[in-house]
């Protein structure tokens, strides 16, 4: 995000003390978001949420008095499940009650990382009254769901953290690099960058476009979607 973007306001919502404060610590470490409130039944997120007007909420199902997803439609902002609930029906209603993604516990801290960072994009690409094409609509669709399941693009044996690295490098490199050049900034074997650029387009999560030098074969250049 940079300075200009609005901060997404979030809620937590755990019947589980320790969970709570484990998803809260989460959200404040990463840019942009600031957790506004905690809430341990589903009549406190209720009033939280009606007071505190969250653009985001962590909701989970197992809730004393009341499932998560008999309140998810009346919180007033988006809604992320983060539950142990993994039956059809649940993550049917979650979906049907206007649920934007389901993370299913228990969950590395760059699982849920990568679906803030998505959302976080969403937002952004959706701030503001100016009217959307639907090019621009089917772009922030898609952008909301580029941080799930980070591991689908990994291959049985490939490290999930070197993926998320490799990631992390060509987002952040603002233009198209090579297996050479993100060999050199993170500091592994061209050949292991290599494998895991070919993992990241065979999943379709980036572009792959050529450059050609005057002698030799073409290099290949992979790049992370950008922002329309």
């Amino acid at each position: 995000m940079t300075q200009t973007d609005p901060v997404i306001r979030a809620l937590v919502v755990d019947d589980d003390f320790r969970v709570a404060d484990l998803h809260a610590r989460y959200l404040g470490r990463m840019p942009g978001f600031e957790v506004v409130g905690i809430a341990h039944t589903a009549a406190e997120a209720v009033e939280l949420a009606r007071r505190l007007r969250p653009h985001l909420v962590l909701l989970d199902q197992y809730l004393p008095d009341s499932p998560g997803t008999s309140i998810a439609s009346g919180l007033g902002g988006h809604v992320i499940m983060l539950t142990a609930a993994d039956e059809a029906r649940v993550v049917r209603e979650a979906l049907g009650r206007g649920v934007i993604n389901y993370l299913v516990k228990p969950f590395s801290e760059g699982e849920l990382a990568e679906r803030l960072r998505a959302y976080a994009r969403f937002h952004r690409r959706l701030g503001g009254t100016a009217s959307l094409s639907q090019e621009e609509i089917d772009r922030a669709v898609r952008t909301l769901h580029e941080g799930d399941r980070v591991d689908a693009a990994v291959r049985k044996g490939r490290s999930s953290h070197t993926a998320q690295l490799v990631i992390e490098a060509l987002r952040t490199a603002g233009g198209p690099v090579t297996a050479a050049d993100l060999a050199a900034h993170l500091g592994l074997s061209r050949a292991t960058a290599q494998r895991y650029l070919a993992d990241l387009a065979a999943a379709g999560r980036v572009t792959v476009g050529l450059r050609y030098g005057t002698t030799g074969r073409p290099e290949h250049l992979y790049r992370w979607p950008a922002p329309p």
